[in-house]
C-alpha cells in the first residue's frame, strides 16, 4: 500500500499565494492584464535568450535545448493543471508564458533572415 506524499510548508505556502492569487485575479481586468505582463516577460526572456546565444556563438546548442526542455516543462505542467478549476488562472499564465517565449523565439529568429 503506497500512502501520499506529505505536504510541506513550502508546498503550502505556494499553494496559497497561487490561491490568493487567482482569488484576487476574479476581475477581468485584473486576469487579462496579468496574463498581457506574463506574455511580455515570456517575450522578453525569449528574446534575450536568442540575443545573448547569437552572441557568444558557443552555446547555440545549450540555448536550444534549454529552451525546449522549458517549453516542454511548461507544456507538461498544463497537462496536469488543465482538468483542475482551481488551476485555471494558473493554466492561463503558463500558456500566456509559454506564448511570450515562442514570439520572442520567432522574432530573433526572423532577424536571423
Amino acid at each position: 500500500m503506497v500512502g501520499s506524499n506529505q505536504k510541506t510548508r513550502f508546498q503550502l505556502k505556494i499553494v496559497e499565494n497561487i490561491q490568493t492569487l487567482s482569488f484576487w485575479a476574479d476581475n477581468p481586468w485584473r486576469r487579462y492584464s496579468i496574463s498581457l505582463i506574463t506574455l511580455l516577460i515570456g517575450y522578453f526572456f525569449g528574446s534575450s535568450l536568442g540575443m545573448v546565444s547569437a552572441v557568444l556563438e558557443l552555446m547555440d546548442p545549450v540555448a536550444a535545448f534549454l529552451s525546449v526542455a522549458f517549453i516542454e516543462i511548461l507544456i507538461v505542467l498544463r497537462r496536469n493543471f488543465r482538468f483542475e478549476r482551481k488551476k485555471k488562472f494558473l493554466v492561463l499564465l503558463l500558456d500566456s508564458l509559454r506564448l511570450g517565449l515562442f514570439y520572442g523565439f520567432f522574432t530573433e529568429s526572423l532577424k536571423l533572415l
